[in-house]
């Protein structure tokens, strides 16, 4: 958990809140598990309150949303798709093995140098998507993750044999507001809602499905 503070240790506003999706059938799935005590010990290393963390997976079952709430978190209401506002808190998001369309819609939600600034994302490697995928694709497809890319900081987290499967590809990302302001003011002009027509292969469940 210290090498996700590390590279928080500078300028950065620390994260208030946390927002975690996709966890997966923690009660059932021993990689949920790891990374559910893991989001755990986070919050504990970074003094973010767990009533301050909200949680969504719509495959969680009634005795897994229980054992949450036990734990003193809390869960969204309902599936919002990544589209988070942080509304002008920093906020950690905890989205380990998601799929690309939720950073997309988490990215387009907060669209603007403020407001990505207070982001802290934990999940793929926002270099590992650039480059495993076409850029015609991933420009495309996931519009503002290509658009952000020359802002953002990332650091892999450290590898362990025993959890590979668990965190592999899985880095610290951050957004410095001197870094934004630096990129050219068209890339924000454009704010339209991601729609995914023509995606082929969505790794994310949408709203209402």
């Amino acid at each position: 958990a210290g090498a996700v503070r590390a590279p928080l240790s500078g300028p950065a506003e620390p994260p208030a809140r946390c927002v975690c999706y996709g966890l997966g059938r923690f009660g059932r799935c021993p990689a949920a598990r790891y990374q559910l005590a893991f989001l755990l010990l986070l919050l504990d290393e970074l003094r973010v309150p767990p009533a301050r963390c909200a949680l969504f997976d719509p495959a969680f079952s009634a005795r897994e949303a229980a054992a949450l709430r036990a734990l003193g978190l809390c869960l969204l209401p309902e599936n919002e798709e990544g589209k988070h506002d942080v509304e002008g808190a920093a906020t950690l998001f905890y989205m380990v093995h998601c799929g690309k369309a939720l950073y997309n819609n988490l990215l387009w939600s907060n669209w603007s140098p403020a407001a990505l600034s207070k982001l802290v994302i934990i999940g793929n490697s926002f270099r590992g998507i650039e480059e495993r995928l076409l850029s015609r694709i991933l420009e495309r497809d996931y519009s503002y993750i290509a658009k952000v890319l020359k802002g953002v900081e990332e650091v892999a987290l450290p590898s362990h044999p025993r959890y590979l499967d668990t965190f592999n590809d899985t880095s610290v990302h951050w957004l410095p507001l001197d870094k934004l302001q630096e990129l050219s003011p068209e890339v924000w002009d454009f704010v339209e809602e991601p729609m995914y027509q023509d995606c082929e292969d969505l790794e994310i469940i949408r709203k209402g499905e």
